[in-house]
């Protein structure tokens, strides 16, 4: 009995093992293709407007569809909905299977290369480009939890992401002894920031998921998570954070009797 249960846990995690390699790959080929898609799809849109402009000044028998019909003999068109929807799916695993090797990478980096001499394709790519990598890449493994901190100055709060504790010469260095690494990132983009190591006690945890508070950071403030209900507490940070002559004051004086 031992023998057939572990055989059966063995299949399972192997299962599990080729599910997490599938959601890998899908999640690389969408930042790849995303991008791309994205802003060839911008293209098409404005390269549509203008033949909308312009195609009514060309003679019927030039028109694409009558040269596509004269020239292949395409008179109708099969439309099997969810077709496309299985044909992306599996493309985009195997781009994001294919962009994790050396051949994929130098295949990206020559393109971005082509792209980058390209002034109006250029800043559109790196935008949506900047937008995939935060949305769809596997966030959550890269942070542990999202939170607030007092930047630039106390009384002013930032969203950051917590990565880890500190350790080793940062921790001994400081006074404090616990102390976060948290990355502090800019808006509208947040693959650039700031790191920072601040104190526990100086932390206000969230209860937002990292992809839900890099949305909020990405927006600008403008998309939002479903809201949690506000405690009557304050914060366990509140206390840290007051003015030390403030601190000192309420701590000498005198109680009164009820």
């Amino acid at each position: 009995m031992s023998s057939e249960r572990d055989g059966q846990e063995a299949t399972q995690h192997r299962r599990r093992g080729l599910v997490a390699r599938l959601r890998a790959n899908f999640l690389t080929g969408l930042v790849v293709i995303s991008p791309i898609g994205l802003t060839l799809w911008l293209i098409w849109t404005v390269t549509g407007w203008v033949d909308g402009w312009v195609l009514p000044w060309v003679p019927a028998r030039y028109q694409p569809d009558r040269l596509l019909e004269t020239l292949f003999g395409i008179h109708s068109q099969i439309n099997l909905r969810g077709v496309g929807a299985v044909l992306f799916l599996v493309f985009t695993v195997f781009v994001g299977w294919v962009a994790k090797g050396l051949m994929g990478r130098s295949l990206i980096a020559w393109g971005e290369s082509l792209v980058d001499r390209m002034p109006v394709v250029r800043s559109i790519y790196n935008g949506v480009k900047q937008v995939a990598e935060t949305v769809l890449s596997q966030t959550e493994t890269k942070f542990d939890k999202s939170c607030l901190i007092q930047y630039p100055r106390p009384g002013i709060w930032a969203i950051g992401f917590v990565s880890t504790l500190a350790k080793g010469e940062i921790l001994a260095k400081l006074p404090d002894d616990e102390v976060l690494t948290v990355f502090l990132p800019t808006t509208p983009n947040p693959t650039s920031g700031f790191l920072l190591y601040v104190p526990k006690g100086d932390v206000i945890f969230l209860d937002m998921s990292v992809e839900d508070a890099a949305k909020l950071v990405i927006s600008a403030g403008l998309v939002y998570p479903p809201a949690v209900p506000k405690t009557a507490a304050p914060p366990p940070a509140a206390a840290a954070t007051l003015p030390a002559g403030e601190a000192t004051a309420r701590s000498d004086a005198p109680a009164t009797a009820g």
